[in-house]
């Protein structure tokens, strides 16, 4: 008996060292990551793959009415634009940061102040911004993740601000049904933009942040919340995942490019706010050359698809999936 179990074990170790896997555990990946948190669990349904799931029935119509023809673009990228930094920026404080209190306008769906954020925090737009301006800041002691929309700061270091999350980054938790967050679909921020981190390592292991001009007034899991009167069944509800076709030819982009677009027919992208149709989402930073960013605008709203994930939902309170 001892030594069928040795040749067991001899037999395990081979495969894993062979594989690079451990048969007794989840084929699981690592989560993405920021300064040491995790953004979300490996099985988290922004960390899932969906090139192996089907088509949502409606796929057709929801190309159609964001833009088959409308071509995708980078709302990332160095420099500025219009005095402020391109795209979402965050900003990463320590658990001791002093905490300021905000106050919101839609308080009975904002997580109660106060809120760690650190003079000059970094703001969607710039400081003279009349956009989203959203603010986003990760405890990395506490892998806290607090997010603030149409945040303005006051004269005795208070601020004030739209809505404002709170997200456990060890956590599956959603938001409450019904509940907005940062952003008009109740979703995190955060864990769906491209950093250049993660470019430069050759992979982005999530889904990514994108938004639509129109949203049907419904959202699908994850999301928790619409931002939409309209009602036909040819718009895309929140939450909705599409993916970029696996036939889509990726060999003549660059390398980085390529980085971006593997992402998006393994783990697709997330409809998550109202906004220019086919704008994905991305944190500033002053290495992105925005000469190869635009070449994703060579991607066009035919190229991709929308996915059915209802298969991998295991309670709709949860942001846990189901491993395809």
């Amino acid at each position: 008996m001892k030594r069928f179990a040795l040749l067991l074990s001899l037999s395990t170790c081979l495969f894993a060292c062979a594989t690079g896997q451990n048969p007794s555990l989840p084929s699981l990946g690592e989560a993405p990551s920021l300064e040491g948190c995790a953004l979300f669990p490996a099985d988290h349904i922004w960390n899932t793959r969906v090139d192996s799931l089907p088509l949502d029935k409606r796929s057709s119509a929801y190309i159609s009415s964001i833009g088959a023809s409308t071509h995708a673009h980078p709302d990332f990228g160095s420099g500025l634009w219009e005095g402020g930094p391109i795209g979402i920026p965050y900003t990463v404080v320590k658990g001791n940061q002093a905490k300021v209190s905000v106050t919101f306008d839609y308080a009975d769906e904002s997580d109660p102040s106060p809120y760690p954020i650190p003079e000059h925090a970094p703001i969607e737009g710039g400081n003279q911004a009349d956009g989203d301006r959203h603010i986003l800041v990760v405890d990395s002691d506490n892998c806290l993740l607090y997010e603030l929309f149409y945040a303005f700061p006051k004269d005795d270091g208070s601020w004030t601000a739209g809505s404002g999350a709170l997200y456990d980054l060890k956590s599956y938790e959603l938001r409450p049904d019904g509940w907005t967050s940062a952003d008009a679909a109740g979703l995190a921020i955060l864990p769906g933009l491209i950093r250049y981190d993660e470019v430069a390592s050759g992979e982005i292991k999530h889904a990514i942040r994108f938004t639509a001009a129109e949203t049907r007034q419904d959202y699908v899991w994850p999301a928790r919340h619409f931002a939409s009167s309209l009602t036909g069944s040819n718009y895309p509800p929140m939450g909705q995942r599409f993916r970029l076709k696996q036939t889509f030819d990726i060999s003549t982009f660059s390398p980085d490019i390529q980085v971006i677009l593997r992402a998006l027919k393994t783990y697709g992208m997330i409809l998550a706010d109202n906004g220019s149709p086919w704008y994905l989402s991305g944190a500033p930073d002053e290495r992105w050359n925005n000469d190869i960013l635009h070449e994703l605008q060579q991607l066009q709203g035919s190229d991709f698809e929308a996915v059915d994930v209802s298969s991998l939902m295991i309670n709709s309170n949860s942001g846990q999936a189901k491993q395809p």
